[in-house]
């Protein structure tokens, strides 16, 4: 199976890039390995208790993601910038306190190998 890789770095609620990868990843894990990588200020993405009023919530639709088979990492070094710690990865499959289950914090490094392995790369970002 063919892998399609979505890389981000505008944060949720700035604009629509992060619902957009969500219906891109949706559709596309029909057919295809989809791995999003989170970078720059798109590590806010997966926060927890983010509760926008007239916006999709995106961390609860990257947490369904997650669940549908999508290898969500967002970058180390522009979350811990952000003030997210990686810590023991849990039962939900976390690796952050401050995360939605399901998204780990990872290296650049990892991005490096996500992309070798990539069939097709989309980056949203301005």
């Amino acid at each position: 199976m063919k892998t399609l890789t979505v890389v981000l770095t505008e944060g949720p609620y700035i604009s629509e890039y992060a619902e957009i990868a969500c219906k891109l990843a949706e559709e596309a894990l029909k057919r295809y390995h989809v791995n999003i990588f989170l970078y720059l200020d798109a590590v806010h993405i997966p926060k927890k208790g983010q509760n926008p009023s007239f916006f999709t919530n995106t961390g609860e639709t990257f947490t369904g993601l997650a669940e549908k088979g999508a290898i969500i990492r967002a970058c180390a070094r522009c979350a811990a910038a952000r003030g997210y710690i990686v810590e023991e990865e849990d039962a939900n499959g976390s690796n952050c306190e401050d995360y939605i289950s399901g998204i780990k914090i990872s290296s650049l490094y990892e991005l490096s190998e996500i992309l070798h392995k990539s069939d097709k790369v989309i980056s949203l970002s301005r």
